[in-house]
């Protein structure tokens, strides 16, 4: 692989150098102790008790995972960021929000996919009561009414800012850490949602269609790698589908 920076390959894409993923520590595994035997083929070595990532295969894993999220935003479907352990919470947060894509940072709530009707009711009422404030609304009730209400949104706020917009169930979903955010992963797989991710060494990989093999928890190793997929997809618009039957008929 080669280490020049911000290398290109297929269809424009830009993924990190080999020098740029070994200063932010993507290749750094767990101890050898607590790794996970279906992990093997994306590991090239250990140093010191410690496994290490086969960087040409990282970056080929994550340039997949591109084309496959690029492809669902192009076809106009969502793709749901997930991170909520500390060291993610900030990074998915603000690549939702730049992106423009759900995330979820916080706590899952469990049934965010699987019960998605419940969800989408609860969406919906946050939202109205979000607009009630914004209008005027809440002026017809009591000083400690409003009280109650505030204390309602700000709940609601923490679980669902993330998800507000979302209408319908997303298409994919990107995952920080398969560990940690596993509730999440078994929804999507419940009911077909294919799942991007990053599994470290000490990861079960077998319920992640695109796996991304990676250190998963210094800061720096998910900035990059988050950074790379914000900067590759921000500017993906859907693709008009084209009728060619009908074109040709026309013509």
């Amino acid at each position: 692989m080669t280490d020049e920076k911000n290398t290109k390959t297929e269809g424009e894409l830009r993924l990190p150098s080999a020098q740029e993923m070994l200063e932010a520590g993507v290749h750094f595994g767990h101890k050898t102790s607590r790794w996970h035997p279906k992990m093997e083929r994306y590991i090239f070595t250990a140093k010191a008790d410690v496994h290490i990532f086969d960087l040409e295969k990282t970056a080929k894993k994550l340039e997949e995972a591109l084309i496959f999220m690029r492809s669902v935003l192009q076809r106009g479907g969502t793709v749901l960021l997930v991170g909520t352990k500390p060291a993610a919470k900030n990074i998915i947060k603000q690549a939702g929000q730049t992106l423009g894509w759900p995330y979820v940072s916080e706590r899952w709530l469990g049934g965010t996919l699987t019960n998605f009707k419940t969800i989408t009711k609860r969406l919906q009422y946050y939202r109205d009561l979000e607009e009630q404030q914004k209008t005027g609304g809440w002026e017809k009730y009591t000083k400690k009414e409003r009280g109650q209400l505030q204390k309602r949104l700000t709940k609601l706020h923490g679980q669902l800012e993330g998800i507000k917009n979302l209408v319908k169930l997303p298409n994919a979903i990107f995952v920080i850490d398969v560990k940690v955010d596993n509730l999440a992963i078994r929804e999507a797989k419940r009911i077909n949602i294919p799942v991007a991710a990053i599994c470290d060494s000490n990861a079960d990989p077998s319920m992640v269609d695109y796996v991304i093999s990676a250190n998963d928890d210094a800061s720096s190793a998910l900035k990059l790698l988050v950074e790379t997929i914000v900067n590759n997809l921000k500017e993906v618009k859907p693709v008009a589908v084209v009728d060619v039957e009908k074109k040709n008929k026309e013509s």
